[in-house]
């Protein structure tokens, strides 16, 4: 019990650095712009002005991350005098150590995530909710509904939001987390390879992997739609929000702009580009559903208390964090 307290606790001072560095670098970013302005003039204004900020964005290959994308490859960004850099990881452990190094300022995270941060005393908050979805697959015939996983193994990411899912998703099929075994694969491509050789009984997924994995065979158990989940969020450290609170009420509005923009559009006039951002295969182009994704809007206070809550009955949170301490003002009301 010691030495898991303090791994636990080494954590928290690694992730408490980290924070640090992420300020430092907003800070620099800043700066830089600030040096910019002052030295750009006539046309270069005109094509990309000087006082548009950066606001680099650290992304899964996943649903809720199209939107941005389109922001950007559309131009919407820089109509709103913004411009998105986007990074993509492939699991939420590579993004968490991106944002840690200061590498990226926004993250699209899940609820899981900001009370082990905020833990940790990082100041964290949420900015809105995102369009997220997560499915519990299976490839094994003798599992029919979630019920039928005791004593089954699931492969999923720990101490992150799909496990968090398995959990609400076990107990209301009356099971917990003790009742199945857990293989712990953060790499999201990695959990379907190895559920479609059998190597596992089921397996939490994203989308572009869920079309990937149906299509070869596998079946849906559940999702966070049909289980009324939904610990999808896009957050920010305190210290950019306060750098950069127009930035990022800019990124919104570019968002939103998307989000328009698929809704007036017909699907095949972007599904080439959220086939080669996302890592939807070419062949599964006709098979693709792109979610009627609506404006951003803030998170749900009850999904935070309902994972908070989770999260200190596995122990990740021992604060008394309520969630009016991590949702931001910045663009929407509390």
């Amino acid at each position: 019990m010691k030495r898991k307290n303090w791994k636990h606790l080494t954590l928290l001072f690694t992730l408490t650095a980290a924070v640090g560095m992420v300020a430092a670098g907003c800070g620099n970013n800043n700066t830089a712009s600030g040096s910019n302005a002052g030295n750009s003039g006539g046309a270069a204004e005109t094509a990309a002005p000087a006082e548009a900020a950066v606001v680099t964005l650290g992304l899964l290959p996943s649903i809720d991350a199209i939107p941005f994308i389109i922001a950007h490859e559309q131009g919407f960004d820089k109509e709103h005098n913004v411009n998105l850099d986007i990074q993509t990881f492939k699991s939420a452990k590579d993004r968490d150590v991106a944002f840690q190094a200061g590498k990226v300022e926004g993250i699209s995270a899940d609820l899981v995530a900001i009370s082990i941060y905020n833990e940790a005393g990082l100041d964290v908050k949420i900015t809105s909710t995102t369009t997220g979805e997560f499915d519990l697959l299976t490839g094994n015939d003798d599992i029919q509904d979630v019920k039928d996983l005791k004593g089954k193994t699931v492969i999923l990411s720990k101490n992150t939001s799909t496990q968090y899912t398995v959990a609400m998703m076990l107990k209301q099929a009356g099971l917990s987390e003790a009742d199945i075994t857990v293989s712990e694969v953060p790499q999201i491509p990695t959990r379907l390879e190895l559920l479609k050789n059998k190597k596992a009984d089921a397996a939490v997924l994203p989308e572009p992997f869920v079309t990937m994995g149906t299509t070869s065979g596998l079946r849906v158990l559940s999702s966070t739609h049909t289980a009324g989940v939904n610990p999808f969020v896009f957050a920010f450290p305190q210290s950019v929000i306060d750098a950069k609170p127009q930035a990022i009420r800019d990124m919104y509005a570019a968002y939103d702009d998307a989000v328009a923009y698929m809704k007036s559009h017909d699907q095949s006039e972007y599904i080439d580009l959220i086939i080669e951002e996302v890592g939807y295969p070419e062949t599964l182009k006709d098979q693709i559903t792109v979610p009627a994704y609506e404006p951003a809007v803030q998170v749900d206070v009850k999904e935070v208390e309902a994972a908070f809550a989770w999260a200190r009955e596995t122990g990740l949170l021992t604060k008394d964090i309520a969630p009016e301490d991590v949702i931001s003002d910045v663009q929407f009301g509390k």
